[in-house]
């Protein structure tokens, strides 16, 4: 059973109390007890008076009264301490870990030997959970510099290397060779856009303009418009049954969403392969799959596919083209409009999206 703080403090304050009532029953009893004995042996001597009686009594409620707030004292002064030490302790502890970790330390961690049993242990264990999800956003960010700096660095070498080689006259500007340098420059651009892009997208401020869409007419859209594409690779573009159904959704992402992954599925699907389109409607949710027949995904790879700049074979994603973002720009989209995507990967690779239905 899991006992909060404030039962503990509870707790001990009962006992506390209960403490006191002990200690001052004991007192009484025993002062009292005494000071009988005292009289009754001054009886028995003949010692005895009226006013005798009132001054042992006096004397035994002074007395008891005296250990009961002394008692009081010790276990109050006992109590406070430990208590103040109990709750300041792993408050200074959580004060010093913010404090390191302000200073750029993101490793560091509260110790904790079980599972939280209390408010004081949950905040440690949060502060453990944000120190952890700050490690990995450094960590992510370093790689996102890294990444950028390489996608900039290849485009650039090789437009530097073109230009120097036209300057120093060993090649001839060619339509050719000013074409290769063109497509480095749009290289250069839809990087830029993409990162524009999703940095858009993941915006606290970004929004969607949201109005009731039909499913199938959004992806028979995209579908029409990059059949062309398909066509020209040699790559068979199929549609099974899709529902006709609706969802609240901005409509160009939701297009986007779709270019996204079938922009994908055609770059890494060979001549003579094919892309597939189909949809379910269970639950209250529909889910559009997305299939190709192409190099598929490694099951190690699977978990990072919507990390940014992530590739499954950096040489082959190269030659292929792309940013490397979007796939990242995909799940944004697909999360901020309250839906899931995942992949997996059996003869080759299966996006999953689901999206909430208009009821």
């Amino acid at each position: 059973m899991k006992r909060t703080l404030s039962f503990r403090l509870s707790t001990v304050l009962i006992l506390y109390t209960g403490f006191i009532l002990v200690i001052a029953s004991i007192a009484m009893i025993n002062a009292t007890h005494y000071h009988f004995q005292m009289y009754g042996r001054e009886m028995s001597e003949a010692q005895h008076s009226a006013d005798s009686l009132n001054s042992h009594l006096e004397q035994a409620i002074i007395q008891s009264i005296g250990l009961t707030i002394g008692g009081a004292l010790i276990v109050s002064f006992v109590l406070s301490v430990y208590i103040a030490k109990r709750i300041s302790s792993p408050l200074i502890s959580m004060k010093n870990l913010t404090l390191i970790m302000a200073r750029g330390k993101r490793d560091v961690r509260l110790p904790l030997k079980s599972l939280p049993k209390d408010e004081m242990e949950e905040l440690a264990a949060s502060i453990n959970h944000l120190a952890e999800q700050l490690e990995q956003q450094e960590k992510l960010r370093i790689a996102m510099t890294e990444n950028i700096a390489h996608e900039l660095r290849t485009p650039l070498t090789t437009l530097n290397s073109y230009l120097a080689a036209i300057q120093d006259g060993i090649w001839e500007p060619t339509p050719e060779r000013i074409q290769s340098s063109r497509e480095e420059i749009h290289r250069l651009i839809q990087l830029v856009h993409d990162l524009e892009e999703l940095q858009i997208v993941n915006s606290i401020d970004f929004q969607f303009m949201l109005e009731q869409v039909s499913l199938k007419k959004s992806i028979d859209q995209v579908m029409d418009l990059m059949r062309p594409s398909f066509q020209q690779k040699g790559v068979n573009l199929e549609k099974k049954d899709i529902p006709n159904v609706c969802v609240i959704a901005d409509e160009s992402r939701l297009i986007q969403i779709w270019t996204n992954l079938l922009s994908n599925a055609l770059k890494y699907t060979p001549e003579g392969g094919t892309v597939e389109v189909k949809g379910t409607v269970r639950l209250g949710v529909v889910q559009i799959t997305v299939s190709d027949h192409g190099i598929g995904i490694p099951s190690a790879d699977l978990p990072h596919i919507f990390e940014r700049f992530y590739r499954v074979d950096k040489s082959r994603s190269r030659k292929i083209g792309g940013s490397g973002l979007g796939l990242a720009i995909t799940k944004t989209l697909v999360e901020r409009h309250g839906g899931q995507i995942w992949a997996e990967s059996e003869n080759g690779a299966q996006f999953y999206v689901q999206l909430p239905i208009q009821r």
